[in-house]
């Protein structure tokens, strides 16, 4: 998962790369070539790189239970 994770962000980099170049020469295309980047970087990498980081439970330790901080507030 996260070699498919590194080569996804190296195409999608790549392919921004590439629309910055053809929007800096004026293509008639490069709107749509950035465009669809940021698209599929948004609905495609983003949803495996939130799948990957959060799969194992690392999240638990950055959530707030208000019952725990009250309890430290008390003592």
């Amino acid at each position: 998962m996260k070699t498919i994770l590194k080569i996804l962000f190296a195409i999608f980099l790549l392919w921004m790369a590439i629309g910055a170049y053809l929007l800096n020469t004026q293509h008639s295309k490069a709107q749509i070539v950035m465009g669809l980047g940021v698209f599929f970087m948004a609905f495609i990498l983003m949803p495996f790189f939130i799948y990957y980081r959060y799969k194992d439970g690392k999240y638990k330790k950055y959530i707030i239970n208000s019952n725990e901080k009250t309890k430290k507030v008390e003592e």
